[in-house]
């Protein structure tokens, strides 16, 4: 079966696609631990100037696969540091020094929409559907949402997303500043190849220079919110509102929280 993630390379552009589109991109253990190593492939590439993260199918990432779990790890380690190794193959992103472009081909909801949100461009498709619906399931944020989000729309925004657990469709993406742009799902790979190119054409060191200073102590701070989050996600998953809350999803009915 070929990798559930690949990297390649043409004419100094990288592209990690995503590709289980049978399972929405969803975070399985074989799609990080491959998300993971194609993460490294492209740092480790010293000849591209620009990198496209996309998905195959209609979701460029539905989040966690609830029946796969929403943690990672040896049982013997803190369930916060369980939580947070669920989103650290998408972390590495940070990592990467090239101009990174979310080709959002389809939804990105939960984590998977964090993965849009590190990267450092996005262009959504205006059939998707994006948000992080955290609470809408039972559970706290994670990776890093509640620290990227509010620095791209604004703290209010931020918080009625977050608070509500609303989606909102390419167009929307777009007037929020989430997308830089919001085109058909088929054109969605082309403009971001467009935008791919137009960053190779400049000078190397003088565009990764600049990401560098936008992102200058972002990364660290990233990480540590991811970490933060982690303790409440973790927390929040041993109570019997989650385990409603995905069980609702899974049975697609509306779930009913006690708060417990």
């Amino acid at each position: 079966m070929p990798d559930a993630v690949r990297y390649e390379a043409h004419d100094r552009i990288g592209v990690i696609t995503l590709d289980r589109p049978d399972n929405r991109n969803s975070m399985t253990p074989e799609l990080l631990d491959a998300f993971a190593r194609a993460s490294a492939a492209a740092r480790a590439d010293g000849s591209i100037r620009a990198l496209i993260v996309t998905g195959t199918g209609n979701c460029f990432s539905a989040g966690a696969d609830f029946k796969a779990g929403l943690q990672r790890g040896d049982d013997e380690l803190p369930p916060h540091e369980r939580s947070y190794a669920m989103y650290e193959a998408f972390l590495s992103l940070l990592d990467v020094e090239v101009p990174i472009i979310g080709a959002l081909n389809g939804h990105a909801v939960g984590g998977g929409f964090g993965l849009a949100l590190v990267c450092d461009l996005r262009i959504a498709a205006l059939e998707g559907k994006y948000g992080a619906n955290f609470v809408a399931v039972g559970l706290a944020p994670g990776m890093a949402i509640t620290h990227l989000l509010p620095r791209l729309v604004g703290v209010a925004r931020a918080s009625e997303m977050l608070f509500t657990g609303r989606l909102v469709d390419g167009a929307e993406a777009e007037r929020l500043g989430i997308a830089n742009r919001a085109v058909p799902s088929a054109q969605v790979i082309s403009e971001a190849t467009a935008l791919a190119r137009a960053i190779a054409a400049n000078a190397p060191f003088a565009v990764r220079a600049t990401k560098a200073a936008i992102r200058r102590g972002f990364a660290m701070e990233a990480r540590a919110a991811a970490r933060a989050e982690a303790v409440d996600q973790a927390a929040s998953l041993a109570m019997d509102d989650a385990r409603e809350g995905m069980s609702a999803l899974l049975a697609k009915r509306k779930p009913e929280f006690t708060g417990r």
